[in-house]
């Protein structure tokens, strides 16, 4: 057990780190994720700009956000969870693991759709161009903002809440607490979406949205040192919350 707590401590680190690298490259080389917000044919042109480097690195971007599918469910999955809440537990594997799947669906559309819409848009007519960005501006705020960031940041927050519940009972505030604020933050952070769509100003709400995915990176982080050797307590008694669901 030691072993795969080491493995799955040191994997849940490096995916901690991990997808802030190709974030951090967008936000440097793409104005990312300011540049989601700006008219199509600007968006476009950038991209266009990007070159092959770019729609790798969102390449990168939506498989770390696939990897948080096993990740997930894994961390939620541990005898000790499910022996704190089982229903918790499964909560938390589903939401998760959902999450994964439907961040990376929206991030994805930047690798096998995007490419297409910005050749056409740089070598295109006028007619063209203008056809390009109408598909752009439907794709963006469906398999974007609908999937990518409103369906699959409310599973995530949901996966984080459950967690940090479980967390909280086995008496591991830190982590319990950052969670917590963590999953707030996000949930604050996906109402940008809503706010758009209904014609208003969503900048505040991505303020929390980026501080919500840094509070997940730290959460993470603590959740993967507390599984490696030598920094936990495995002969503490379990929380006698216990729920299986029955």
């Amino acid at each position: 057990m030691t072993h795969k707590a080491r493995i799955l401590g040191l994997s849940t680190i490096a995916l901690a780190i991990g997808f802030n690298l190709p974030y951090a490259h967008l936000a440097t080389v793409f104005d990312y994720p300011d540049i989601l917000r700006r008219p199509a044919g600007e968006v476009l042109a950038r991209f266009a700009d990007g070159g092959a480097s770019l729609v790798l690195t969102w390449h990168a971007f939506a498989w770390a956000a696939l990897l948080l599918t096993p990740l997930t469910v894994a961390l939620a999955l541990t005898a000790e969870n499910r022996a704190s809440s089982e229903r918790l537990a499964f909560l938390a594997a589903i939401t998760g693991a959902l999450s994964g799947i439907a961040q990376a669906m929206g991030l994805w559309r930047w690798v096998f759709v995007v490419p297409g819409l910005a050749r056409n848009h740089q070598g295109g007519d006028a007619s063209a161009r203008a056809s390009a960005e109408s598909t752009f501006a439907t794709l963006n705020a469906y398999g974007g903002v609908a999937i990518g960031e409103h369906l699959g940041q409310w599973l995530l927050v949901f996966f984080v809440l459950a967690l940090s519940t479980i967390q909280w009972r086995q008496q591991r505030r830190l982590s319990g607490g950052t969670g917590f604020l963590t999953a707030s933050a996000i949930a604050i952070g996906t109402t940008e979406g809503l706010a758009i769509a209904l014609g208003r100003d969503g900048d505040l709400f991505s303020l929390f949205t980026i501080a919500g995915f840094l509070g997940l990176t730290a959460w993470l982080m603590l959740i993967g040192i507390r599984l490696l050797p030598g920094t936990r307590n495995d002969s503490a008694p379990v929380s006698e919350n216990r729920d299986h669901g029955g």
